[in-house]
């Protein structure tokens, strides 16, 4: 396995890298794909994209490219970032329960590039980093409909520990916006 600062060879002509200033716009635009895919996927738990999510996603990520104990990496295809994943070392989280572990926050692939082995790569990349910064174990959460992503993550020895439930206290609009707030403003 590679140091987790090295570029490596992804296969299908894709260098697995750490993601630099100038990848910001287009990590945005993956970024706006996922919440997208996910909202997709359960339009009631999943905030919607808007026109704001990629530059509001690219601002987030811009956030973690200094921070020592996390790691954007991005899968580069020719000068083209087209996909990245990002994972960070964190501590105990008594909300989950969880000792100190590394976390695989996102990972994505921009539909044209998948089956390609390269969300395999950056997965991997992520595991190396992860391993690199002394995390005993590595969590990770993925939509309940996201089936080729649950089978990626299992035939790398990941196991099922966490069912999230998610129960609707109030009417959710077309846009993911509780209604009710809408009303207590009138």
């Amino acid at each position: 396995m590679a140091k987790p600062d090295e570029s490596v060879d992804a296969g299908a002509g894709a260098v697995i890298r750490r993601a630099t200033r100038s990848d910001l716009p287009r990590l945005g635009r993956l970024g706006a794909l996922l919440v997208e895919a996910h909202h997709a996927c359960d339009p009631q738990r999943f905030l919607p994209a808007s026109g704001r999510t990629p530059a509001g996603y690219a601002s987030f990520l811009g956030t973690k490219l200094e921070d020592p104990d996390a790691a954007v990496l991005v899968a580069d295809h020719e000068g083209t970032v087209v996909g990245y994943a990002f994972a960070a070392v964190e501590g105990y989280d008594y909300m989950s329960l969880r000792a100190p572990a590394g976390v695989v926050h996102d990972l994505i692939v921009d539909p044209e590039h998948r089956r390609r082995g390269t969300g395999r790569s950056l997965l991997n990349a992520a595991l190396a980093y992860l391993t690199a910064r002394g995390a005993p174990r590595v969590v990770l959460s993925t939509a309940e409909r996201n089936e080729a992503a649950q089978r990626l993550f299992a035939s790398l020895g990941f196991r099922r520990t966490m069912i999230e439930m998610t129960l609707e206290l109030a009417p959710i609009d077309h846009d993911g916006q509780d209604q009710r707030s809408e009303r207590d403003d009138e």
